[in-house]
């Protein structure tokens, strides 16, 4: 008989569960997505705004701001190219 009501009440809490994470997790869910649209509608005006400002460069000019340093590569130009191998016996 104590088999018979551990499973019941282990059966009657599972689907209880079930039931309430049917109904709480779409709200969860919608809430957070709110939170996100909210924060990107913000930066979306901002790269509006940048938008519509007139440059004062010609249309198809190019201009790079930063360069970075190239890394010396010292003597590894004059070693050549390595294969990685596996000796097969």
């Amino acid at each position: 008989m104590g088999l018979i009501k551990f499973l019941f009440f282990t059966i009657l809490i599972l689907w209880i569960i079930r039931l309430l994470l049917r109904l709480v997790f779409p709200l969860v869910i919608k809430s957070i997505f709110g939170k996100m649209q909210q924060s990107s509608g913000y930066a979306g005006q901002q790269q509006q705004h940048q938008q519509q400002r007139p440059s004062n460069r010609p249309e198809g000019s190019l201009s790079i701001d930063y360069v970075p340093p190239q890394p010396k590569k010292g003597n590894a130009d004059k070693l050549g190219d390595f294969v990685d191998y596996e000796e097969v016996k």
